[in-house]
Formats: structure tokens, sequence, C-alpha cells
């Protein structure tokens, strides 16, 4: 009996067809996280293409045609061409949930119905504590003196045509319910994960209830509260102003801008800028961030901790600002202590203890008065400048090796020495007064101390 070429090619072909035709169908009606799924089960591919050529060379071998096996031109081209495809849709993906769906104007043909939420108040404590968990849409708290929970906003369902959208929006709502000792305010007839609903809150609670907010994507606001506000934010910009209690923000992206608050203020996780403006109580930063990370005015300092950068602020009347590869502080009464690297480093004014420990990046730090405090400055493969009031009094210890140091304070006191392989050395004492301790170390970069006007 004669065996015909086995169409292992393309039962490869129209399986894999099927296979991501499904993937790119359920990603669009069930929201599906696409790139999750190729990103922890990308190596079935390769699986599911072996299986076939071993198909393949089992039934060549009995047809007599051992090379039917072999990997054509045509399934590598198809299966580039199909990654390429689903690359292009994650893409768009990744772009949608940075800049939201409503400016790349392309979602699939699919057609968007909003209608207004109407919920009926419930009234409440005044310390309540209240919850408010949100799956995709944006999130407004604000603070009222009435004793109860009020929910306005929108809901907006994206489907293939507008009466499915209408139909399938009569079943969304949001509920306010009793939860233990607190409430409990979320959305109701939406399922994890499903893109195609958003449901947008506006939550009026009484001034003095104490406010976690939890959302997957949007934006989420808090203003006036009084008590403790807690908000765990995936996907999304986070703003916070005029509190009186502590603010704990944990988030995965987005920015944030706390302002007005007279509580601590703690951020962690991961996201893009932070900013924090008039803070009576304390800065807390864990996690990495693009940045820039800024604070101005923060009465009881600064405390960020990342890969990169260990840093401690006791008090701050001017502003810190970390981003791009600079960390700059201005106008700090209290103690700075900064572990880092790869980092440009410009201090001003700090009243306190200054220690710098840095490497490949250069230092500067000035003073436009005498300062009263032991200053270091540990460096490595960079420079150090330290500018200084001509009446300042200090004692001083600098070390450049493989390096020079200039230095325009002249004492009699001060003695500058330099070795025959390049190191330089500055030691001794400067003017009449008692004055702070400074040490200044560095290697391959010189060490500056100049006097400012």
């Amino acid at each position: 009996m004669v065996y015909g070429r086995p169409r292992g090619s393309g039962i490869f072909s129209g399986l894999i067809l099927i296979f991501i035709g499904a993937l790119l169908l359920l990603h669009n009606y069930r929201g599906f996280e696409l790139s999750r799924v190729l990103l922890h089960w990308w190596p079935l591919l390769l699986i599911f293409w072996g299986a076939i050529k071993l198909y393949e060379r089992t039934v060549g071998t009995r047809s007599g045609e051992p090379g039917a096996s072999r990997v054509t031109a045509g399934e590598v081209f198809l299966v580039i061409g199909l990654l390429a495809l689903v690359g292009v849709v994650v893409g768009l993906d990744v772009v949608k949930s940075k800049f939201g769906d409503d400016n790349i104007g392309i979602d699939l043909g699919r057609e968007s119905f909003s209608s207004d939420l109407d919920i009926a108040p419930v009234p409440v404590p005044v310390n309540a504590r209240v919850t408010i968990r949100g799956a995709r849409g944006d999130i407004i708290v604000r603070s009222s003196d009435e004793p109860e929970i009020r929910v306005n906003g929108k809901k907006s369902i994206r489907s293939w045509n507008e009466n499915d959208a209408r139909r399938a929006a009569e079943h969304v709502s949001v509920e306010i319910v009793k939860n233990g000792d607190g409430y409990e305010v979320h959305p109701v007839g939406v399922t994890g994960g499903d893109s195609r609903v958003s449901v947008d809150m506006d939550v009026v609670v009484p001034n003095k209830a104490a406010v976690t907010v939890r959302s997957e994507k949007g934006d989420i606001s808090v203003s006036d509260m009084a008590s403790p506000v807690t908000i765990n934010g995936i996907n999304g910009d986070i703003e916070v102003r005029n509190t009186t209690g502590d603010v704990s923000i944990d988030m995965r992206r987005g920015d944030v801008k706390v302002s007005d608050t007279k509580g601590d203020v703690r951020i962690s996780g991961n996201g893009g800028s932070l900013e924090v403006v008039d803070a009576t109580g304390n800065f807390t930063v864990t996690g990495e961030f693009v940045g820039p990370i800024r604070a101005e005015k923060v009465a009881k300092g600064v405390r960020f901790v990342s890969r990169r950068t260990d840093l401690t602020l006791t008090q701050l009347s001017g502003h810190m600002e970390v981003g791009s590869g600079n960390l700059e502080v201005v106008d700090a009464p209290g103690n700075l202590n900064v572990r880092t690297h790869e980092e440009e480093i410009r201090i001003e004014n700090a009243g306190g203890k200054i220690k710098v420990d840095n490497r490949n990046g250069n230092v500067e730090v000035r003073f436009s008065f005498p300062p009263k405090e032991d200053i270091e400055v540990y460096n490595a493969s960079a420079a150090i400048t330290l500018g200084l009031p001509e009446s300042a009094n200090f004692e001083i210890m600098a070390d450049c090796h493989s390096g020079d140091i200039d230095s325009e304070f002249a004492a009699d006191s001060l003695k500058k020495t330099t070795t025959g392989s390049g190191d330089s050395h500055l030691e001794g004492k400067y003017g009449n007064g008692r004055g702070p301790k400074i040490t200044l170390k560095t290697s391959y970069g010189s060490i500056s101390i100049h006097k400012n006007s």
C-alpha cells in the first residue's frame, strides 16, 4: 500500500491558528490577561510544535519519507507572524494601561454605553470604618458632616453594539453593605478582570470616618478627611489632600501627590513620580519608583529606601528631589544621611550632621551660613565640592586618591601634602573659633573647597 505525504504541517498550521485565535477572542470578550498567559506559558508553543514534528516523523518513517518532519519555512513565518500579532495586542494593552482607553482611539470596534448611578444613602456612625473597593474606574472620596454614606457616579460598558451594552448595564450597580463593625462600598454585577466594564464612584463619607480604598485600575482622589486614610492602588494615579490623620499608600503603577496633611505619610510599592507638600508628620518611601520623588516642607523629615538609595532627613523646611540620576536637598535643618551610588548629589544649607556615602557621581555640599555640625563625605570615581562662607571655622581632613585637592582657604594651620603617586592630603584647622569636623575622601576624582560669596 502506498501512503501519501503526511500532512503534519497542515495540522500544525491549523491548530496554531485555532489556538491563537481562541486566546485573542478570550482577550477581547472576557478581559483575558493575554500578556500574563504568554509570559508564563509560552514554552507550551515549543512543546506543541515538537509534538507535531514527532508525529510527522512517525508517519513519515512508516510511509518511507523520513524527511517529512523537517521544520518548513512556512511554519517558521507563520509562528513569527502570529507572535508579532500577539505582540501588537499586548503592546496596545500596555499603552492603554498607561494612557487610558480614551486616549488611544482603538477599541477593536466595541461601542461604549454610560449611565448614572442611582444609589440610596446609608446612615452610618460618624466614626465608622469605611472600605471602598473598585475594579475598574476612578474613585473620588470626599467628606461631609452628615452621618451617612452617599455614592454618585457612572457606569460604562463597552460591547459590540449599544443594545448589548445597555442590557449589561442593567446588572451593574454599587451597593453599600455592613461588613462586621465597618461598612463596604463596592460595585456589583462586575466580574474580576472584565475590562469591558468600568464604574466611576464619587463617595461621600463622614468627616471622621477611617477610610480604606482598594482599586484594580483607575485614579483615586481623597480629600478633607480627619481620620487615617489607607489606599491600595494597582494601576492609576493617586491624590490625597487636606487630611488630618496618617496617610498610607501601597501601589503598583501610577503617580502620587499628597498635600496639606497633618499626619505621617507612608508610600510603598512601585510607580512613577511622588510628591508630598506641606506635611506636619514624616514622609516615608519604600520601593522602586521611576521618579522624580519630590518632598517640600515636611516637618518631621523624609525616609527613602530603595535598592539603590538609603536616605534619611530628620527635618525638611525646603525641598528634596530624587530622580534621573540626581539627588538634591535644599534647606534641611536636621541631620542628613544618604548612602547611594551613581547619583549626582547636591546639598545646600543642611543644618545638622551630614554623612554622604556615594560612588560614580559628583557630590556638592554648599552652605550660605557657617556650618555647626560635622560633615562626612565619602565618594569614589567622582569629585567632591564643598562651598563654605569665608567666616566659617572648621577642622578638616581630606584625602584624595589619584586626584588633586584645591582649596581657597589658606592658613598656617592647614597643611596640604602630595605624594609621587598622585595622592593628595589636606589636614588642619581654619578660623579662630570652634567649628565642626569635616571629613572628605574620594578616589579617582578631585576635591574642591571654595569660598562662597
